[in-house]
């Protein structure tokens, strides 16, 4: 890990990734990029983590996107697909994940946000999708349409001008909008959340979010009791009913 991004365990079960180059708005230069890329492995990687939140150093910004300084100097046409690390995409990342967006998240910086799971934000914070003001491209916010209504997506990518914590909270794209010096903590509360439910279970519930939205009806209701085949042979599975009978805390294995 380089001190590009930093990567802490601030208490059992939940990893938080902090993009750590506020003096250039935490753009995604190439040490942002592999550091990011190492950090969302080892958090995949290790049984005891099962919640990620990600987030940035500084309160101006989360990410002001693509390294635009680099990408003139290397002549940069499209992006090798591999370029960016983008949690369920270039980066395998089964187990939840929240950006806590600190401040402006514009073109790439809206991507990663857009790449997690979940999204709590400071009230100070800005999104928007800004490669139209510099004739770059954003094919990468095709998702979008599963998570805002068409028009609103299509004032987005048209203008590239930015919308507020508050505007993201009421159209969906955030979860959760927090004063500037308790949004990791609100995250912390998310992410605790989940980290205290069954992780078979909650392993399931994501995959099965992903498979109704790009599948039909009828095909996702097939694929989703598949996923949820493990979770409920799991010993997880009789753990929950007898803790709930015996009045207790149930305990978690994960098998």
């Amino acid at each position: 890990m380089s001190d590009a991004v930093l990567f802490t365990v601030p208490e059992p079960g939940i990893a938080v990734l902090t993009i750590n180059r506020p003096d250039s708005r935490n753009a995604l230069s190439r040490d942002v990029r592999e550091g990011l890329f190492a950090a969302w492995e080892r958090f995949e990687n290790n049984p005891d983590l099962r919640v990620a939140i990600l987030t940035a150093a500084g309160d101006k910004a989360f990410c002001a996107g693509g390294d635009l300084k680099e990408m003139a100097q290397l002549g940069l046409e499209v992006p090798p697909p591999n370029m960016f690390p983008v949690p369920g995409d270039t980066v395998a990342v089964t187990k939840p994940t929240i950006a806590a967006v600190n401040g402006v998240a514009y073109a790439g910086g809206w991507l990663i946000a857009q790449a997690c799971d979940l999204c709590v934000a400071s009230q100070t914070a800005r999104f928007a999708i800004t490669e139209v003001k510099v004739g770059r491209g954003s094919p990468w916010a095709a998702p979008l349409i599963h998570m805002l209504p068409q028009r609103i997506f299509m004032e987005i990518v048209l203008t590239g001008d930015p919308i507020t914590a508050q505007r993201a909270y009421e159209v969906g794209l955030v979860n959760r909008v927090a004063a500037p010096e308790n949004l990791l903590e609100e995250s912390l509360a998310l992410a605790r959340r989940i980290a205290g439910n069954a992780p078979l279970s909650v392993l399931a519930g994501k995959e099965t979010v992903h498979l109704a939205t790009e599948m039909g009806k009828t095909a996702a209701l097939r694929a989703a009791r598949h996923a949820w085949e493990r979770a409920y042979r799991s010993r997880d599975a009789q753990e929950g009913p007898k803790a709930f009978a015996e009045k207790r805390d149930p305990v978690w294995r994960g098998e």
